[in-house]
């Protein structure tokens, strides 16, 4: 009976026997296929933040290098190609202006990135990956190259996040145009800190000129005389021999530096160009590193790096034996490579303060590795401008001092003392929240330093606009050069207006 009934089954049963069958088997090639076959990006999925820029700019080299394709003019333009886009650039800003209650000053951003020849942008880029391995020589006062590179690459950031694919990008503060009459701003994809370092003198100095003439043939550059442009000059030796044909331009700077040590009066100010900060020498100290090192955070105030520095950085030798062999202070000459960045990183964390005093210029990567370790920096720099300040109240992370009291016997150690804990717990509540905004990354974060330096630039639209408008309607005779005879440099004192005043 058993057999019979295994012989006769109902033909209801066999008719979905092969359908079931085929269902079983395409779900399995289905699960194989998904778990043996190279990941597939989607529009919303999310990628892996990357903050290394070695790490980065290999997957960006190998994997992610785009096929650029915009408008560029590849050849010298003429009169015809200037009056063209002036008169689309006009079109578009008086029909925003009857349309968008938020014109000019609205988001997001809308920049054309210049489509550059090979050797001003991939070319240099290939250069620093084929010879990080390889290479070892330092600068003059001994500081590694392919480190100085990665701590102004700046310029890598930013452009490798504009010309992303849009499905990747998660900034919302500037969007990439495709057509020079919708920019408000060109973005110029030169890397002039790799090419001072790794070429030689004069060929370095022949690609600059080369740069300038591609540039400045461009319509866009001839229409606003450079004004709408952005120069990422990040390092203060870079494209040194070419800066005063270019002086219009927004530059992207480490600092000011009004000392005139290493930009000609009237170069640079708050005014047209950015301060971006350095890419930091350290790991980020995370929201679990901060809590497992406050307790280890026993030594009062921290610094490592070279004592002997030019022009406003010899406050270090002065703050070097001022504080030599004070208690729970920890003052040492720095090493570089990865022996001296673990050494750094493993003082910040456990530190209360880090010193952050000037260097060659007034402004230094030790600020940021203090932010991002969460170690609270005491800044002596008379003459530093700060990034991202119209954002950022610094204030609210940073013991702020001037030279001149940071010198006296015993000050700096009994105003740090002086400071209540609660006051450090501020402070260090303060930098657990800013230290996102120093570390850039790919793809490029929300608040990050991409995304704040276009909030930043957004701001400049208003003035740029005004001053393009003014050159192109003066007459002959008429004041060419508008400016502001009495803006000062930044200072620490008490009341940095009192010399004006009667």
């Amino acid at each position: 009976m058993v057999g019979k009934q295994q012989n006769h089954s109902s033909p209801r049963f066999r008719s979905k026997s092969p359908i079931l069958t085929l269902s079983i088997f395409s779900l399995s090639l289905l699960v194989i296929l998904y778990t043996f076959s190279p990941s597939v990006s989607y529009p919303n999925q999310s990628h892996q933040t990357e903050t290394s820029f070695v790490a980065s700019l290999e997957q960006f080299l190998i994997h992610k290098a785009p096929k650029l394709r915009d408008d560029t003019v590849r050849g010298e333009s003429d009169d015809d190609d200037l009056r063209k886009l002036d008169e689309l650039m006009s079109e578009r800003e008086n029909r925003l202006l009857n349309e968008d209650p938020g014109y000019p000053t609205g988001f997001p951003v809308k920049v054309y990135v210049y489509e550059m020849p090979k050797k001003f942008t991939f070319d240099l880029l290939w250069l620093f990956h084929n010879t990080y391995k390889e290479t070892s020589n330092a600068t003059s006062n001994g500081s590694p190259v392919h480190r100085l590179i990665e701590q102004h690459s700046v310029d890598y950031w930013l452009w490798a996040d504009l010309i992303s694919p849009e499905s990747e990008r998660r900034l919302k503060s500037v969007v990439r145009v495709h057509q020079q009459q919708d920019a408000d701003f060109f973005y110029v994809p030169f890397f002039t800190t790799i090419s001072f370092f790794l070429l030689e003198k004069q060929q370095c100095k022949a690609l600059y000129r080369e740069a300038l003439k591609w540039v400045t043939d461009q319509p866009a550059w001839k229409r606003s005389e450079g004004r709408d442009h952005i120069f990422p000059i990040h390092h203060p030796w870079s494209f040194k021999t070419v800066r005063k044909f270019v002086k219009n331009a927004i530059w992207l700077l480490p600092d000011m530096d009004s000392t005139g040590n290493w930009y000609k009066p009237g170069q640079v100010s708050l005014e047209k160009d950015l301060v971006l900060p350095y890419v930091p020498n350290v790991d980020r100290c995370d929201a679990r590193c901060l809590s497992e090192s406050a307790p280890m955070r026993n030594t009062l105030l921290f610094f490592r790096g070279r004592l002997k520095r030019n022009a406003g950085g010899k406050i270090r030798a002065k703050l070097g034996a001022e504080l030599s062999g004070v208690k729970d202070v920890i003052i040492t000459e720095g090493t570089a490579g990865e022996g001296g960045k673990l050494a750094a990183q493993d003082g910040m964390r456990r530190s209360l303060f880090c010193l952050c005093p000037a260097g060659d210029t007034p402004s230094s990567a030790r600020l940021f590795d203090a932010i991002v370790s969460g170690c609270i920096p005491v800044i002596v720099s008379d003459e530093l401008e700060l990034p991202f300040e119209g954002i950022l109240d610094y204030r609210k992370v940073a013991v702020i001092v001037s030279s001149g009291d940071a010198i006296q016997p015993g000050w700096l150690v009994n105003h740090l003392r002086s400071l209540i804990p609660s006051d450090v717990k501020k402070f260090q509540n303060s930098l657990a929240q800013y230290s996102r905004h120093f570390i850039y990354s790919s793809p490029a974060q929300p608040l990050g330093p991409e995304d704040l330096t276009w909030r930043m630039i957004a701001g400049k639209l208003v003035n740029i606009r005004l001053h393009t408008r003014r050159s192109q309607r003066v007459v002959k005779g008429s004041r060419s050069i508008c400016r502001c005879d009495c803006w000062r440099p930044n200072s620490t004192a008490s009341n940095p207006l009192s010399p004006l005043l009667p």
